[in-house]
């Protein structure tokens, strides 16, 4: 996928699921479910152990019917090996100019983490192509996104931290490109009892709020 293309994915599906499991046959399972629930993007952190071999399986199961992230990258030498290992897009959870330097190089997607204002524009102004406003839930949620989104109009801003169902279609409205939602949607109970039809029905859940929100928006427009 190009960059653009992985840009408009993201974009146009609305929401990222983060997998953080305690095995990378369980984060396989999860993007497969998640798959299954019709969500075409998906994030493997790093703190998954095997994320790496996660991702190389991945990346040749699906090839590219699905936009796949490496999460949780906090130098660039993790990036370049996720990148090799297939990722499209690469999610930080702190500010780095050395890792949005290498996905650059490479032209990859890179949305990395910051969450006071000056950490959001210094973020997109060292060529961030999404800002991750992390942990957004802690400061206010949408209303912080709102806030934000004031100074900064043009800022792509994915909100982590405070997404779930009943507030992912507030952070679009408040303006957000798309939200990341992590263990409300893949969560260790659910894996481990190995309920990944939970899972997947999940994933439609997300997908038709996010298709509500982005409805009414049109209506109010």
């Amino acid at each position: 996928m190009t960059k653009e293309q992985i840009l408009a994915s993201i974009t146009e599906i609305g929401i990222v699921p983060v997998v953080r499991t305690s095995s990378a046959e369980a984060a396989i399972q999860a993007i497969e479910a998640i798959y299954r629930g019709g969500i075409r993007a998906a994030e493997i952190t790093m703190t998954v152990p095997g994320a790496i071999r996660a991702l190389e399986k991945v990346a040749d199961q699906f090839g590219g019917k699905i936009t796949l992230g490496a999460g949780t990258v906090l130098d660039p030498e993790t990036a370049r090996a996720c990148m090799l290992a297939g990722a499209d897009f690469f999610v930080t959870p702190s500010l780095r100019l050395s890792t949005i330097e290498m996905a650059k190089r490479y032209s990859k997607v890179i949305c990395p983490g910051a969450l006071t204002p000056t950490e959001v524009l210094t973020a997109w102004e060292a060529g961030a192509d999404f800002v991750k406003v992390f942990p957004c839930g802690n400061v206010g949620g949408a209303k912080y996104i709102k806030a934000l989104k004031a100074p900064f109009p043009q800022i792509e801003m994915i909100p982590t931290g405070g997404v779930n169902l009943e507030t992912a279609g507030d952070f679009l409205k408040a303006g957000a490109a798309a939200v990341a939602v992590g263990g409300e949607l893949v969560d260790a109970g659910t894996i481990k009892d190995g309920r990944f039809d939970i899972i997947e029905e999940r994933a439609r859940q997300y997908l038709a709020a996010v298709m509500k929100a982005r409805a009414e928006m049109r209506a109010a427009a």
